[in-house]
């Protein structure tokens, strides 16, 4: 129970992450969120529906377990993916409700030590190895809050 607590900062962060990019689903219109802006390479839903497979392969991919997207879902939006269409607003509504439950349901799942094996990662973007669920936990942060950065300047650009 202490290591959860150790981690609560963590969970906290992460909810507040996923608060605002469900914020930027509501605030956008589908056309919005479905627009690549001259400059961009993608859209803002595309990063929100990519930090959603991110922590899922980073937490569940890596510790041996099943993942609670599509097989589907992750080939459009994993590493080095581009969208590839316009999302359908069912599409949408789908990431907005999987914004909360992977969020709930990790948090759940780490506090119930449903994660004991790790298969270490070397992060491309820092040259960081993850050794541990708390590893990619922590560094899943830094990967989420860079991707709240571009829905942030692409919410702007889509309204200018």
């Amino acid at each position: 129970m202490q290591k959860f607590k150790n981690m609560q900062f963590t969970f906290d962060v992460l909810a507040n992450l996923r608060a605002m990019a469900q914020k930027h689903i509501e605030n956008n219109t589908l056309e919005q969120l479905n627009t690549i802006p001259e400059g961009f390479n993608n859209n803002i839903i595309w990063n929100v529906a990519h930090i959603l497979v991110t922590t899922e392969l980073l937490a569940y991919k890596l510790s041996g377990l099943p993942l609670h997207i599509s097989d589907e879902m992750v080939g459009k939006y994993k590493k080095d993916s581009k969208p590839e269409g316009d999302v359908t607003q069912a599409e949408v509504d789908d990431i907005k409700k999987l914004l909360v439950f992977t969020t709930n349901q990790l948090e759940a799942d780490y506090k119930n030590g449903v994660f004991k094996n790790y298969t270490e990662y070397t992060v491309s973007t820092t040259g960081n190895t993850l050794t541990s669920i708390d590893d990619a936990l922590q560094f899943n942060l830094v990967h989420e809050g860079m991707h709240i950065g571009y829905i942030l300047a692409l919410s702007r650009a889509v309204k200018s």
